[in-house]
């Protein structure tokens, strides 16, 4: 049974057109993940069905008396408001049966008419079946899920990081259990173990889901259907995000094959009509001429531009690059991380950094660039080291400049040709480089930092959450790169699936050195 019908979708936004004629039916029982290249109007499905961007053209039906949950960012967090206060939002409509109910109590106890008694009743059995009396127990058990038990229960709402508020939006909306959930990048802010308790959590929701991520572990564990937009169109699949991916690459080889046979058939008649066209065969050639009038022509496969990043490496005579010794990180003379760090990277070493999201990854990066001061110990980097950064913000000094643009303010001394070429390099189209970065997605602003990245020479690479945003060619892409560089680099990464194989030289833990 179809809980959601959307037929003949078209939008376009500016000059780019992202949906055309297209078609998506949810049902009852999807569990639906979403899939396509950066830019390719995921979210923007997430923003059209939440009523937030209404589309050019089409239908978006939804099945009648529906509870449709989504991610509101914008939701209200009041001053004042503990996180326990908040997360009770979520059982408003109980609260309320629960202040009828005492209001009946209190008519009976004036009144003594049984029928005050009688609805009261009816009331307290609805509480009872809906589990009234349980719901500081089921606020304990999402929030120890997702990591909130952490911040503190009495901790006011308004004092949030930002991560900490996503947490928190995340956890009502779960608690309310609604018939549909609708869910953009939910991972974001969540370490490995909450992500794990909150794939467990979808796989038993009882009603439908759409989830756009780019944590493609994640998507494979929680999906039993896939909708793949690419080209303006939404294919939809049947099965996990692995096996969506090879029907696809199945579909695309059977299309190519019927594609370049109908060519030769074509190809065949034309050369048929033009040699007897004024011969004894005119009456063939003139009735093959009809038949390929009449011919389905097939639209020629189009191919998603591929990212092709590489990182330019300025020899350097080291092999030591940086040295930790006793290190201690934290902002106000406070340490995050209760043992010192003692670690050195070499040249042509990978390191990873793991650990849950606050124990201070971006902190120690920061602090090895001097960007903000050890609590105690040593840094040494050698002598003649040139160091890479990239940041894991997106942050714009304009967000009306392109692409274009932006690169040349950073390389003024630089021909536009090549500035073009690297932005290309990263997969970004011609008209991608030339729209204003605060109308790109969030994959393709991260490309601009790679290609501004890829325009820098370096021996020593600190890459601080790269794949943020990113589709999967593109992170496969990335992860060729770093393997291929032949400096050093320290990379953090929430994303465990990235780190897969034996790429990796080092790791370090900085979880496993507070325990």
């Amino acid at each position: 049974m179809a809980v959601l019908t959307i037929n003949n979708l078209s939008h376009t936004f500016i000059d780019k057109e992202i949906y055309r004629e297209t078609a998506l039916q949810l049902n009852k029982e999807d569990h639906l993940g979403i899939t396509g290249q950066n830019g390719v109007g995921k979210s923007t499905l997430i923003k059209i069905l939440t009523g937030e961007m209404t589309p050019d053209e089409g239908e978006i039906t939804w099945q009648k008396n529906l509870h449709i949950g989504y991610l509101d960012q914008y939701a209200n967090l009041k001053p004042g408001q503990s996180v326990r206060q908040f997360l009770r939002t979520a059982f408003d409509w109980l609260y309320e049966q629960e202040q009828k109910m005492q209001g009946l109590y209190e008519q009976y106890a004036t009144e003594m008419d049984d029928e005050y008694l009688e609805k009261a009743g009816k009331l307290q059995t609805l509480l009872e079946e809906r589990g009234f009396y349980d719901i500081d127990t089921k606020i304990e058990v999402v929030a120890s899920g997702l990591g909130i038990d952490a911040i503190g229960y009495e901790h006011d709402v308004s004092q949030l990081s930002g991560g900490q508020r996503s947490k928190l939006i995340l956890a009502k909306l779960l608690l309310e259990h609604p018939d549909v959930l609708l869910l953009d990048e939910p991972t974001n802010y969540l370490d490995t173990n909450h992500i794990d308790w909150l794939s467990d959590f979808l796989n038993n929701f009882a009603g439908a889901f759409i989830v756009v991520s780019h944590d493609q572990d994640f998507l494979d564990k929680i999906t039993n259907v896939i909708a793949d937009i690419e080209f303006g169109k939404i294919t939809k699949y049947t099965g996990s995000l692995e096996q969506a991916m090879k029907q696809k690459e199945a579909n695309q080889i059977t299309y190519m094959k019927a594609f370049e046979n109908q060519q030769k058939h074509i190809e065949k008649t034309e050369a048929y009509i033009r040699k007897f066209k004024a011969g004894s065969r005119s009456k063939s050639a003139q009735s093959r001429q009809k038949q390929l009038n009449r011919l389905d022509r097939m639209t020629p496969p189009k191919f998603n531009k591929q990212a092709n990043l590489e990182f330019d490496y300025q020899p350097i005579s080291a092999r030591i690059l940086v040295n930790a010794a006793n290190l201690k990180i934290g902002y106000d003379g406070k340490a995050l991380v209760e043992h010192p760090f003692n670690f050195s990277v070499a040249n042509g070493e990978i390191v990873a950094i793991k650990g849950f999201n606050g124990i201070g990854k971006s902190t120690l990066l920061k602090t090895l660039l001097n960007i903000i001061p050890e609590i105690d110990g040593d840094i040494e980097l050698a002598h003649n080291v040139k160091i890479n950064y990239f940041e894991q913000t997106l942050k714009w000094a304009n967000k009306k400049d392109t692409p274009l643009q932006i690169l040349q303010a950073q390389y003024p001394d630089q021909e536009s040709k090549h500035l073009r070429q690297i932005l290309a390099r990263t997969g970004l189209t011609a008209q991608q480089v030339m729209s204003e970065v605060g109308t790109l997605s969030g994959g393709e602003q991260m490309k601009v930092k790679l290609a501004s990245l890829m325009n820098q020479t370096s021996n020593l690479m600190f890459l601080d959450e790269p794949t943020n945003h990113l589709d999967t060619a593109t992170k496969g892409a990335l992860r060729r790169a770093i393997q291929d560089y032949e400096g050093g680099v320290i990379i953090v990464s929430h994303e465990a699936d990235f780190f897969e194989g034996d790429w990796v030289d080092k790791v370090i833990d900085i979880e496993a050195m507070n325990k």
